[in-house]
């Protein structure tokens, strides 16, 4: 049973328990941004296009283009706000910012 057959009907015998992970490369079936308490702002005009921020995010929540090979937006499905790539921007292009607050 994978995340998108699990329902409001699911019986629960039919549920793995929390954390078990029964497949490699899974991440993609569950969206688990909103698990963040902290999210990162991508700020354009400071970003340099070095490449040191997308390598280092652990949920590969930074796209980076296919044909002009830039750094894109932050895919808040998957980010969990864990400020890696804030710390890694020499530039001050990543900002880290709670979340609720504006």
């Amino acid at each position: 049973m994978t995340m998108t057959d699990i329902n409001a009907n699911t019986p629960m015998e039919k549920l793995t328990p929390g954390g078990d992970i029964y497949t490699a490369g899974n991440a993609r079936e569950f969206k688990t941004g909103d698990w963040r308490s902290s999210y990162p702002v991508f700020l354009s005009d400071k970003c340099k296009q070095c490449g040191l921020c997308f390598p280092v995010c652990p949920e590969d929540a930074i796209p980076v283009g296919k044909e002009d090979l830039k750094r894109k937006d932050f895919n808040y499905d998957y980010c969990k706000g864990c400020g890696v790539c804030a710390k890694v921007c020499p530039f001050g292009a990543i900002e880290m910012r709670e979340e609720g607050v504006e």
